[in-house]
Parts: structure tokens; C-alpha cells; sequence
């Protein structure tokens, strides 16, 4: 069943020098329950449809449907419906874990109560019990990007967004959040919507891949099938992979150029 769904989802930009077009035309199908992993070179449209599909930048073109709320019809249905983490946090620094927790509740319309004991579940989900009355300002990076999550997570969302959740953090780090991205799937059945330049991360985690470029769809498909089609054999690295699909680098020979 489709959670997320998008035909010719587009945005230009007006500036002092005409239009751009930075998306156009995204199609778009993403199943309930997937960890999708968007990928595309810089400015390819990334960015721009993350932010279209979670209400921040209203579409200029197309249509799209976010757990079943239309996206430019029902906005705040959607926004009830996703969690957003962005590449970079923004939470108080003095501000103490449990009361950036409890804050979040309370914007979601929780009583206080309410949200003390969800606050509470969170910690324990995401590692974070023992920081709880730490100031923000004080964790690591991992620790401080558990934080985000939890805080995406507050209302329970069906589809939780994230955008470069790794960025800067260690190995290790890098690997507790991916362990915690496969639990929001497994245990909780919720649909991820990754993006990532690292490829790695992207053939670790993802289901299935869609790759953009120039503001469009150019491939989709299993890391195993993109490899395959666009990289000339399942054992080809999926940055190989991206270089035959995006053109930035020499395809195979017999690769098809376009979509899985």
C-alpha cells in the first residue's frame, strides 16, 4: 500500500535572473512500511522535494498525497502524519533533555502529563534515559542526534523524514543510528524517507532507491537491481553505480541510462 505518492510534483523558483526549476516533475511512490533511500547529486531536487512532501515549501506544480492527506489540500493532516529530522538540530543548547522531550509533547497538543510519559518512553527507545537531565549542549553527536529523532518521533508519525542523519558522526555512532532506523521499521512499522550522500548508508539501509537528477526521477529500484541495470553487475559498488547513473562518471558498457 502506497503511503506516500507524487505525479509531476514540481517547484520553480522565481530569482532576478527568471525562473528555476529546481523540481520538474517528481513521480513518486513510496510503500508503507519501506526505508526509501533518495538519492541524487548536488542540486538535483532533494532538498527541495523533502521539503515539498513535509509542508515546508508549497509545490508550484503536480500533485502528491502524504499518508493519505493531500499535500496541498490538507496540510496540517500531513503534518500530523510525518516527523522531520533536518540536517541540523535545533534545539536550546541550556535546555535539558526532558524538557526539550516534554516541550515537543505539549506542541503536539499533549497534556503534561501526557507528555512527561512519552517523554519517558522515548528515553528509553532511543538510549537516552540516562541523559535526560543533561543540557543538550553536552552530548556527543550520536547523543544529540537520538535527540532529534526522539523528537521527530513525539507523535507517533507514520513517515519519518530524514535528512543526512548522519552527517559528522563517528562509525560508531553511524551504526547505532542505522540499528535504530531498521527498529522503527521492524518494531514499529514505520516508513522512512532517507536521504544521504553516503552510499554506503543508503546500500546498508535502504529497501529501494530512487535517484534524481536535474528535478527528476532517473532511477529506482533495489541497490541489488540499480547494480545490476547500472552498474554492470551485482557486485558493483552503488557509488559505482550512482557515477553510471547520474553521468558523473564512465557507465558500463550495455548499461541502460534511465530508470529501472
Amino acid at each position: 500500500m502506497a503511503i506516500i505518492s507524487t505525479a509531476g510534483l514540481a517547484r520553480t523558483f522565481r530569482t532576478g535572473n527568471g525562473p528555476v526549476e529546481a523540481v520538474r516533475g517528481i513521480d513518486l511512490t513510496v510503500r508503507e512500511g519501506e526505508i526509501l533511500g533518495f538519492l541524487g547529486p548536488n542540486g538535483a531536487g532533494k532538498t527541495t522535494t523533502l521539503r515539498m512532501l513535509t509542508t515546508l515549501l508549497r509545490p508550484t506544480g503536480g500533485a502528491a498525497t502524504v499518508a493519505g492527506h493531500d499535500l496541498v489540500g490538507d496540510p496540517a493532516g500531513v503534518r500530523r502524519a510525518v516527523g522531520y529530522v533536518a540536517q541540523s538540530g535545533g534545539v536550546d543548547p541550556q535546555v535539558p533533555v526532558r524538557e526539550e522531550l516534554v516541550t515537543q509533547g505539549r506542541l503536539y497538543r499533549l497534556t503534561r502529563d501526557q507528555a512527561v510519559r512519552r517523554a519517558a518512553e522515548l528515553a528509553e527507545d532511543l538510549g537516552l534515559t540516562g541523559l535526560l537531565d543533561r543540557r543538550t549542549s553536552t552530548l556527543s553527536g550520536g547523543q544529540r542526534r537520538r535527540l532529534d529523532i526522539a523528537l521527530g518521533l513525539t507523535h507517533r508519525p507514520k513517515v519519518l523524514f530524514l535528512d543526512e542523519p548522519t552527517t559528522g558522526l563517528d562509525p560508531a555512532s553511524r551504526a547505532d543510528l542505522w540499528d535504530l532506523v531498521r527498529r522503527l521499521r521492524d518494531e514499529h512499522g514505520t516508513t522512512v524517507f532517507l536521504t544521504t550522500h553516503y552510499l554506503d548508508e543508503a546500500d546498508a539501509l535502504a529497501d529501494r532507491l530512487v535517484v534524481v537528477d536535474g528535478g527528476v526521477v532517473v532511477a529506482e529500484g533495489t541497490p541489488g537491481a540499480l547494480k545490476l541495470r547500472h552498474g554492470g553487475s551485482i557486485d558493483a559498488t552503488l557509488q559505482e553505480t550512482f557515477l553510471a547513473i547520474t553521468g558523473r562518471g564512465p557507465a558500463p558498457a550495455g548499461s541502460a541510462p534511465v530508470s529501472v
